[in-house]
C-alpha cells in the first residue's frame, strides 16, 4: 500500500488564503463594501493622515488602485483627503464620522470570520498554527530582506 502523500504546505497556505479572501469579499459585499475598501479604512483607522502611496504600498497595489478606491470611498463621506503640511502634490486620508460608525461593523465581520474559520479548531491548535504561520512570515520576510541588502 502506497503511504499517503504529505500535504503540499505552499499549495495549503496558497488555496486557505484564497477561500478565506472569498469569504471575505462575501462578507464585504454583504455591506455594500468591497475588501479593499475594509482595508484602506481598517489601515486608517489604525494610522490616520497616510498618503495614497503609502496606503498602496501597504496594500501591494498600484496608486491608481488605491485613489479609485478612495474616490468611492470620499463619495460616501466614510474619508477625505486633506492636503499635507509640508509638501502640496501629497493628500492626507483621513476617516470621517460615518467610517467611524461602520468600523465596528467591519471588526464584528472579520471577528466573526476568524470564529468561523476557526470552527472545530482547538486553543493549542489555534496558538501552533499562528505560532508556525508568523514563523513561515518571518523566513520568507528575512529572505526578502537579504535579497533588498544585496542589492
Amino acid at each position: 500500500m502506497k503511504p499517503a502523500a504529505e500535504p503540499d504546505l505552499f499549495g495549503l497556505i496558497h488555496d486557505v488564503a484564497r477561500v478565506t479572501r472569498v469569504e471575505a469579499d462575501r462578507r464585504a459585499r454583504r455591506m455594500g463594501m468591497t475588501r479593499a475598501q475594509w482595508a484602506i479604512l481598517r489601515r486608517l483607522a489604525e494610522t490616520p493622515g497616510r498618503s495614497q502611496k503609502e496606503l498602496a504600498d501597504l496594500l501591494e497595489v498600484e496608486p491608481i488602485t488605491v485613489a479609485r478606491l478612495v474616490d468611492r470611498l470620499e463619495a460616501t463621506g466614510m474619508l477625505e483627503r486633506r492636503p499635507d503640511g509640508h509638501d502640496r502634490r501629497i493628500w492626507r486620508l483621513h476617516l470621517l464620522p460615518a467610517a467611524i460608525e461602520v468600523m465596528k461593523d467591519i471588526h464584528d465581520e472579520i471577528h466573526a470570520l476568524a470564529e468561523f474559520i476557526g470552527q472545530g479548531l482547538s486553543d493549542e491548535q489555534r496558538r501552533v498554527m499562528v505560532d508556525g504561520l508568523l514563523r513561515i512570515k518571518a523566513n520568507v520576510l528575512s529572505v526578502e530582506n537579504n535579497q533588498n541588502a544585496a542589492q
